[in-house]
């Protein structure tokens, strides 16, 4: 009887926990969403783009019609405008013009140069530091975990 006792609340813990790291993952997830729209909405604003909420049914029925996280441009005479709809992160659309919606690309454009920056591999020359101490060198390769790395 105590042996059944004992395997119960072991499989009640083990439920137990994989419940809580369920919870842990959905919780990351809306996280990093909500942390991603927020970049884009700050990104949008800082542009010029308005915020314009869906409020309304009416405004809701409206931006339900529109392609979710596009830009849409729209033509009128001499006017050009740009809508983005954004129906999950803030519930919303951003209007803005044609000098709007450049600052936006320029901004995006300078965010992917400074990112390939980062990325850049920087020479590293320091005579004090030993590659033979992290493995056999590898043809073409001088650095760690090579074939017979032990």
């Amino acid at each position: 009887m105590k042996h059944l006792l004992n395997s119960r609340l072991l499989a009640s813990s083990a439920v137990g926990g994989l419940l809580i790291i369920a919870q842990a993952v959905v919780l990351t997830s809306c996280t990093t969403t909500s942390a991603g729209s927020q970049s884009k909405d700050d990104s949008l604003a800082a542009a010029g783009f308005v915020e314009r909420p869906a409020n309304t049914k009416k405004r809701q029925t409206m931006q339900a019609r529109l392609p979710a996280n596009q830009f849409l441009k729209r033509v009128h005479g001499n006017t050009v405008s740009y809508v983005y709809s954004d129906p999950t992160g803030c519930k919303c659309i951003y209007i803005g013009s044609q000098k709007s919606y450049d600052r936006y690309r320029q901004a995006q454009q300078q965010k992917r140069v400074l990112n390939a920056e980062q990325l850049i591999a920087s020479d590293y020359d320091d005579d004090l530091w030993d590659w033979e101490s992290w493995g056999p060198s590898i043809s073409g390769f001088y650095g760690p975990f090579g074939p017979g790395w032990d």
